[in-house]
């Protein structure tokens, strides 16, 4: 899994961005934002997760990074980028940005997507975000977050 091509091309991205993140591999049990949270010692709020949206209209392909305890509101973020939104399907989320669902990384996605960031990420020092593969995730912070994706912070729930 160490060598699982997606979570390299996440290392891959850091690397190029000179920002040194270790990807920690998480247990088998760790299927849950909640679960995930209780693995690595953090709080649920702390876990970055990574969402893909489809534009009805434009076909943009939107990944809305939520802190794990929000329940993305669509209509409130489609009012923010006016247009509705779909969720993306397992298979779309795969050709889209080249991860598994569970895994989304926010960055070193295999095509361009805008970027969504839930403003309530911003009030933890330090967050947690998927590295490529539903078992890997890596510490940074919300501001590191915003500058590697060149997201918008906005109010998703």
């Amino acid at each position: 899994m160490h060598n699982n091509k997606s979570v390299r091309r996440v290392k891959e991205f850091l690397a190029q961005q000179q920002v040194d993140y270790k990807i920690v591999f998480l247990p088998d049990s760790a299927r849950t934002a909640k679960e995930a949270a209780d693995a690595i010692r953090c709080t649920i709020e702390q876990i970055a997760k990574s969402i893909v949206f489809i534009g009805k209209g434009t076909k943009t392909t939107y990944l809305i990074i939520a802190s794990g305890v929000n329940r993305i509101d669509e209509k409130k973020v489609a009012k923010k980028i006016k247009e509705p939104l779909e969720m993306a399907t397992a298979d779309e989320v795969r050709e889209l940005t080249g991860f598994v669902i569970g895994g989304v990384a926010p960055v070193g996605h295999t095509q361009q997507v805008t970027v969504l960031i839930d403003k309530d990420l911003f009030a933890h020092e330090n967050i947690w975000a998927a590295a490529g593969h539903p078992k890997a995730v890596f510490e940074l912070t919300p501001a590191d977050l915003e500058t590697l994706t060149q997201g918008k912070v906005i109010e998703v729930s």
